[in-house]
Formats: C-alpha cells, structure tokens, sequence
C-alpha cells in the first residue's frame, strides 16, 4: 500500500506541479479497447480539457478513487461505447486550476470534491431538482472521459468546496458511494430510526456508507460478506449483526432471529445472486432498494410473494444536487468519511484494479494522480 496522500501546501507547488499544463498534454489512465486490465495503460500525450462554458470548472486532480463501476467499463457495458483512448474513473478530488467566466461557486486554488453524475440541467427532472433522472445523464468515466488524468473539466454544479482538515484520498473516495447510498436510505426507502436494515456486501464503497448513515439515523443494522475478517471490522463500525452469506441462509436466519418477523429494508446492489435472499429477509410492508446488479442483471420474483407482503421494490442510481448538498455538509462536519482501504501510484494503477477485483478490500481503493 502506498503511503497516503500528502495534504499540505506542497502539494501545489511539489511533484503533482511537475507537468505544467502549458506543457498541453497531460498523464490520464486509458483504455483503447475492452477486455482485460492488460488494456490499462498510462498515457503521456492526453490534452488537456478545455474549458468549453462560462461555467466549466478545471480541476488539477490529486486523488482518485476506483468504484465496481471502472471494472465494468474496462470490460465492456452493453450499449456504451468509448472513444480511444478513454480516460477511466468516476471519483475524484483536487484543487480548482481554472474556472469559466460564469463561476462563482468556487475559485481557483479551493480544494474540491466532484459529483461524477452529469446532467443537463434544463430537462423536466432537472428542473424539478431531480438531477439523476436527466435525459442525459452521464457518468464520468462510463459516459463522458473520466478523472483518473491530472485535470478533469466538469461544470461548476458538480464540484463542493471540502475542509482542509480532510485528507484528499478520504475526499477522492467520498462521492459516488455516499451520494448513491444516501439516496438510497435516506430519499428512497426513508429509513427510520429504530427499524432492521440488511445491507449486502459489507467492505464496498456503497455498503460502508450505508452503514454509517443507518447508524447515524438510528436503525438496527445486518450486513453481510464472505469474510470473517470484514465482519469484525464492520461490528467496529457499529454493525449490530453480522452475517458470513457463504455459511448461512441469510433470510432464515434473519427470521429466526427476528421472530419471524423479517427486515424493514434491505440495500442490495448485488442482484441475481442476492435477490432470493433478499426477500427471503424482508418482512411484511418492507422496501427493498437496489443500485447494481454485480452479480447479474436478471432476477425473478414471486409476484403472489410481492403484493401478499406489500413489499416496495425501488431502484436507486446516484443523486441529485440537494443530495450532494447534505453529504458534503455531513462530510465538512466531519461525518460519512469515507474508509480507504489502499492507496496506489498512476504509474501503479493496474495494481489498483486488481486490488479491486478481488473483492478482498474493505473501503475505498484511491490511486494517487501527479
């Protein structure tokens, strides 16, 4: 594991400087084709964004962090395509090189956190504050070139001032994970205080930060993973009940030890190997909400089961900008920060993405840019 990243005043002038921009080209991780991580290369010659509106921010990046996301692009998503070579990552953090004439949120030399989900801003759902739902939607990385490149150009809603007391690797790995987990406990199935959550997967970005904003709004929280290791840490961060998913039928146990009774809300972003599970854990009247399908997109459910339990079945992506709001909130006040699990160089990116791969992580996997 690399070293953490430096969170002083020489970062600005020290070795994240050393390529000026007026050098035109900059470092970006890329991919020129879909298939394996032998595709990942660090490129040299990448130009330099341009700010192309009055309200385009620049921003020089100094951390980025890796989400299952990146995995999928390398290998290929159905129905998006990349223009090579495509600049990879969704998660970034850095300080303001430039700014549009129209900016006025933030200035150059503020240190900033990016929303990696790009809207229009003038469709239906916009303009009724639900970003996330735009008609072009777009996700750095996936839909439109990434942050893992040492500037990245996004529009000025997109980026929120952090606090100088938050390291840049805790801010690089903060965004997607929390703002999707936010969403989906807080705005889609309403989690309250005192309720049974059950959340997939415990060690990933989105399942970390679901955790800690269940316990910061009071409910009883399950979660689950294959490593006992993992388990352990996650009961040090509040987890009421821990489940190995490899050694137990999940949803029986559940309710054996509910009395039957079951879950109020399960978070699953797992899919087809999940699902089963899920419902098999969720009581009467439950919500379960999901953001991924990892494991599979297809899944099959019992419709007599789905309306004799009045369950709610939501989807979740991302957030919208009221949502970025209250998470950056949190995060200046020192809330929701985000585990890191490892720290790596550009130059050692391909080391990053397998670190990711294999599942063994527990919290963010950040790569140091500059």
């Amino acid at each position: 594991m690399e070293a953490t990243l430096r969170d002083d005043a020489a970062i600005t002038g020290g070795p994240i400087n050393r390529r000026n921009i007026t050098a035109r080209n900059v470092l970006a991780l890329t991919i020129s084709a879909h298939g394996g991580l032998e595709e990942l290369v660090v490129r040299e010659d990448v130009p330099v964004p341009e700010i192309a509106r009055p309200t385009n921010v620049r921003v020089r990046v100094v951390g980025a962090a890796l989400n299952r996301l990146d995995l999928f692009v390398v290998a290929g998503l159905p129905g998006i395509s990349i223009s090579p070579p495509w600049i990879l990552g969704a998660d970034a953090a850095g300080i303001v090189e430039s700014v549009g004439p129209e900016v006025r949120a933030v200035r150059v030399g503020d240190r900033v956190a990016i929303n990696p989900g790009v809207s229009d801003g003038t469709c239906e759902y916009c303009r009724r504050g639900e970003q996330s739902l735009c008609l072009r939607f777009a996700i750095l990385g996936e839909h439109r070139p990434g942050t893992i490149a040492e500037f990245v150009v996004v529009p000025d809603r997109n980026v929120r001032r952090i606090p100088s007391t938050l390291g840049f690797e805790e801010a690089a790995g903060f965004t997607l994970a929390t703002l999707t987990a936010w969403r989906m406990v807080v705005t889609r199935a309403r989690v309250q205080a005192g309720e049974d959550v059950l959340i997939w997967g415990i060690g990933g970005g989105v399942a970390l930060a679901a955790l800690a904003i269940c316990r910061r709004i009071g409910a009883r929280v399950w979660v689950t993973s294959s490593s006992e290791t993992k388990l352990a840490r996650a009961r040090g961060l509040g987890a009421h009940e821990t489940l190995n998913h490899l050694q137990v039928d999940v949803g029986a146990v559940i309710r054996e030890r509910t009395g039957k009774r079951g879950v109020d809300v399960v978070i699953d972003n797992v899919g087809a190997a999940t699902w089963k599970h899920s419902l098999g854990a969720l009581g009467r009247g439950g919500r379960l909400v999901t953001c991924g399908g990892t494991s599979g997109p297809t899944v099959e459910t019992d419709v007599r089961r789905l309306f004799w339990n009045q369950w709610t079945i939501m989807g979740s992506t991302m957030g919208n900008e009221a949502e970025f709001d209250a998470i950056t909130n949190l995060l200046a006040g020192g809330e929701l920060v985000p585990v890191v699990d490892s720290v790596h160089h550009l130059r050692d990116a391909r080391a990053a993405f397998t670190r990711l791969a294999s599942g063994e992580q527990f919290g963010k996997v950040v790569i140091r840019v500059g």
